[in-house]
């Protein structure tokens, strides 16, 4: 079964989604939308993950996931340094399809954001319950996000879109030192999504994506890896099959049980999908 680990719903508004920066996705995209795309692409399933740090989303997602069976799982959001998060988890754990929490650590302007006390204690609840979390964060972050993944040893957590590493401005060698490190922690898997957002909008091709997959393969190999595609927001920079299609591509000499693990079973096994 072939997931996309990744992609995103959202009905548009300015307001609600200020953050997204051309008309070409400033509008909704929904489940009837993106159903045939996978289908054509040869993808049995995805996880929709937040894009509004609301539970008002995350309720929305659980009810899409709920209505559209090939949505298999959701990545929500849950405000993780309230006092009153226990009672959120306690809540949240009735749903099923609910599978992940993510937190949009890039957008904060501390960079330290992520070892924080009063953030570090929400993930300590999420890992009591064997809860999974999605890290979002810029290059710029690996060091910090070292830091953090060796307070919880014994958590699952994965990297959404390769950390973002600054693929436009020959951000490579930064990206490089500061991903290897996590080669030693198993716990830590790897989104291989988001990629094409970091280049010149429409001014790439696949192989200037090759040493990035290169080393993701090196440091967390197949069975820590997970294609995603980041829709709609890739199609800022291509269309969803060219850009599966950049990772499909690569992996083709890979045997077939190591493209399956990148390609689903890898993503079902991190999410319980």
């Amino acid at each position: 079964m072939n997931i996309d680990s990744h992609q995103h719903f959202w009905k548009y508004t300015d307001e609600e989604y200020g953050w997204i920066p051309e008309d070409i996705i400033r509008k909704d995209f929904l489940p009837s939308d993106l159903k045939p795309i996978l289908e054509t692409n040869n993808f049995d399933g995805c996880v929709a993950v937040q894009a509004r740090q609301t539970e008002e989303e995350t309720q929305w997602l659980i009810k899409l996931a709920e209505e559209n069976s090939f949505i298999k799982g959701v990545v929500g959001w849950v405000d993780l340094r309230s006092e009153d998060l226990e009672k959120r988890l306690d809540y949240f754990s009735q749903f099923n399809k609910l599978k992940a929490f993510r937190h949009v650590v890039q957008g904060e302007p501390d960079d330290q954001f992520i070892i924080r006390p009063e953030f570090t204690k929400g993930i300590k609840s999420l890992a009591e319950r064997g809860i999974p979390y999605d890290i979002l964060i810029f290059a710029k972050h690996l060091s910090v996000t070292l830091e953090f993944v060796k307070m919880f040893p014994d958590h699952d957590f994965v990297i959404d879109h390769i950390a973002k590493p600054a693929i436009a401005n020959n951000g490579f060698a930064y990206w490089l030192e500061h991903m290897k490190p996590f080669k030693e922690f198993k716990q830590v898997r790897c989104k291989l999504s988001g990629m094409v957002t970091e280049t010149n909008y429409n001014d790439w091709k696949a192989e200037d994506f090759h040493p990035y997959l290169e080393a993701c393969l090196e440091i967390f190999g197949p069975d820590r890896l997970m294609i995603g595609s980041d829709w709609p927001v890739c199609l800022l920079s291509g269309q969803y099959g060219s850009v599966m299609n950049i990772v499909k591509d690569y992996i083709s000499s890979l045997s077939q049980d190591e493209q399956d693990l990148i390609l689903g079973k890898t993503a079902r096994k991190f999410y319980r999908l």
